[in-house]
């Protein structure tokens, strides 16, 4: 038979995994449910389809109806939401390619025409300058050092050229001393 053939080759037609809720009158008798069935096997009969199949039940605890309820309705919204997004998203990016497309015929158009006049077609060029590397960064900083350094040496020389001269001041603000 066809479910035979498909065991044979390790597959199993039809099989999904889903997910299910139980809700009890008695929380005593949902536990023991709970602690009886998990891990047992589903199918008792070996030519069932669900014979190598366990049950996986788990008792909530304090779980109420209402907080699975909020749950799904909320995880929909989340999905409806971010299929809008993409949605939206996916439509932009289309007007965009569109708009590009039909930018480009025009300038087509207009080369053709300039081509045609005899006039000369310039294509434009945009020039963006990279950011520097670190090594690149770090060798501005030492020349950037160097010159400062280099700077501040000439500043000290002035300086000290430019110092006094104590016995050319004492002579000439205190000629008497300087005379004798």
């Amino acid at each position: 038979t066809r479910g035979s053939r498909g065991k044979k080759n390790g597959k199993r037609r039809g099989k999904s995994f889903t997910e299910g809720w139980v809700e009890f009158q008695n929380k005593a008798v949902a536990k023991r449910v709970a602690a009886s069935l998990h891990n047992a096997p589903i199918g008792t009969r070996k030519r069932s389809r669900f014979h190598d199949d366990l049950w996986n039940i788990k008792y909530l605890h304090r779980f109420k109806w209402t907080h699975l309820s909020e749950r799904l309705a909320y995880e929909k919204l989340v999905h409806r939401q971010r299929m809008r997004a993409e949605v939206s998203q996916a439509k932009r990016e289309t007007n965009f390619f569109l708009q590009n497309v039909e930018k480009s015929k025009g300038l087509e158009k207009l080369q053709e025409v300039k081509k045609k006049k005899g006039q000369e077609w310039e294509e434009k060029h945009w020039h963006f300058q990279q950011r520097a590397t670190e090594t690149e960064i770090q060798a501005s900083k030492a020349a950037g050092l160097r010159s400062k350094a280099r700077e501040l040496g000439t500043i000290a020389e002035h300086h000290r050229k430019s110092q006094s001269n104590v016995t050319l001041l004492a002579k000439i603000f205190n000629p008497s001393t300087a005379q004798e």
